[in-house]
C-alpha cells in the first residue's frame, strides 16, 4: 500500500501545474510571498549580525528561497532565506545538468571590482596552522572553517601552491562559523593537536577526536580577530599586502596575486 501511495504522490508532482483550478506560487512566487529589507535586518540581528545590511533581494534559482546579497563592514556575501522567513540556508546552489555553481556566480558578480584591504600587521601569525616553509618570503593568511566545503576546496589549491612555490607559505586561522554547529569543537581539537593532518582528515569526512585540551579562548580569539578585520565568511584569504579575497581561488590565481598584486587602491 505504501508503495502505491508513494508512486501516486510522485505522479502528482509530475503533473503540469495547469491542471489545477487556481494559480500558485509556482507561477509567480511574489504574488504570495514578500521579503523586505526590514525582514532581512531582523533575521540578521537574530543571527548575531546586526551590523550586516541587505543590498539586494530576489527569488533564488531554487523556488522557495530568497537570494539576498548582504554587506558586513565592506565584505559582501550571499545568503538564502526560506519563504517562511524561519530558515536560513547555508551552502551553494549548483545546477545538476550543467554543474554551474549559481552561488559562486552571484558571489563573483557582487564582488567584481570590489577590492578591500586590512592592516596585515594586526594579524598575529603565532598559533596558526602552517602549510609550507615557516621562513618563506611570502606569508598568506587564510581564515578557514573545518566544516566549510569551500574551505576544503581552497585547501587543496593551497597544497598545490606549496608544492610549486617554496617561497609561499600559508598561515591558517581556524574561524568556525555559527552556522556549522560542530565546527567550534573541531577547531578546538585540531588546534589542540596543532595538526594540519587532522584538518585535512576532517575535510575528507574522516572522524577526528574531541578536544584534548582547554583552548576555547584560542578559537574565540580567531573569531574576534575576524570580526575586527570585517571578515565574516570562510574561506577568506589575506595576502601579504593586506588585500582581502573572499571565497576560493585556484592555485594559479593565488600565485598571481601573491607575486604580482594589483595596484593598491581602496574601493569606495
Amino acid at each position: 500500500m505504501k508503495k502505491f501511495l508513494v508512486i501516486g504522490v510522485f505522479i502528482t508532482l509530475l503533473l503540469p501545474m495547469k491542471v489545477f483550478a487556481f494559480g500558485g506560487c509556482e507561477e509567480d512566487c511574489m504574488k504570495c510571498h514578500t521579503l523586505s529589507t526590514q525582514d532581512v535586518q531582523q533575521i540578521l540581528t537574530k543571527l548575531g549580525a546586526p551590523e550586516a545590511k541587505p543590498l539586494e533581494i530576489k527569488i533564488s534559482p531554487v523556488k522557495g528561497l530568497w537570494e539576498v546579497i548582504i554587506e558586513d563592514r565592506g565584505a559582501r556575501g550571499v545568503m538564502y532565506i526560506g519563504f517562511s522567513k524561519q530558515h536560513v540556508v547555508a551552502g551553494q546552489i549548483i545546477e545538476v545538468n550543467t554543474g554551474m555553481n549559481r552561488t559562486q556566480e552571484t558571489f563573483e558578480k557582487v564582488n567584481r571590482g570590489l577590492v578591500r584591504y586590512v592592516d596585515y600587521a594586526k594579524i598575529p601569525l603565532d598559533k596558526s596552522l602552517i602549510i609550507g616553509e615557516k621562513n618563506a618570503q611570502y606569508k598568506v593568511v587564510v581564515f578557514t572553517d573545518p566544516d566549510c566545503p569551500f574551505c576544503a576546496k581552497v585547501h587543496d589549491e593551497i597544497k598545490k601552491v606549496v608544492a610549486e612555490r617554496k617561497d609561499i607559505a600559508f598561515y591558517l586561522k581556524l574561524m568556525p562559523l555559527s552556522m556549522h554547529p560542530d565546527a567550534f569543537w573541531k577547531a578546538q581539537s585540531i588546534l589542540c593537536k596543532s595538526s594540519v593532518q587532522w584538518l585535512e582528515d576532517n575535510f575528507a569526512k574522516k572522524a577526528i577526536p574531541r578536544p584534548g585540551c582547554d583552548n576555547k579562548q584560542e578559537v574565540d580569539n580567531n573569531i574576534k580577530l575576524g570580526a575586527e578585520l570585517g571578515i565574516t565568511g570562510t574561506p577568506t584569504i589575506v595576502f601579504p599586502d593586506g588585500m582581502v579575497v573572499i571565497g576560493g581561488k585556484d592555485a594559479k590565481g593565488i600565485i598571481d596575486l601573491v607575486t604580482n598584486p594589483p595596484v593598491k587602491k581602496e574601493s569606495k
